[in-house]
């Protein structure tokens, strides 16, 4: 855990986010500057800052990501209509907290390119 981190600090619980997706490797909570009508943060439990910080041995943690992220899209009715994940890496890339966090997005038509 990171002190600083803001993420960090809803994974120990001294800030509450609007959650809806806890186990024991990730918590999955409504983003509060929502970019689509369902716009939810997937974060690991464990602080890792970026995708870059990744290892082999984080090959579990990374596809638990991507099945929270398929759950919280059932759980809140758009994996069927279709959804986007995105995970911006480091400041050029988009990345604004600097615990690793994949975005799910869904509710409307997603266009290409992001813009």
């Amino acid at each position: 855990m990171s002190e600083e981190c803001l993420f960090c600090k809803m994974v120990a619980g001294e800030i509450r986010p609007d959650v809806v997706y806890d186990d024991e490797h990730v918590l999955a909570f409504r983003d509060i500057n929502p970019q689509a009508p369902v716009h939810v943060l997937v974060v690991p439990r464990r602080h890792v800052a970026t995708l870059n910080d990744l290892e082999e041995a984080d090959a579990a943690l990374a596809g638990r990501l991507f099945l929270a992220a398929r759950r919280v899209a059932e759980q809140e009715g758009v994996a069927e209509d279709g959804y986007r994940t995105v995970v911006n890496c480091n400041k050029a890339g988009g990345q604004l907290v600097f615990h690793l966090h994949m975005h799910v997005l869904g509710g409307r038509q997603m266009g290409w390119p992001p813009g």
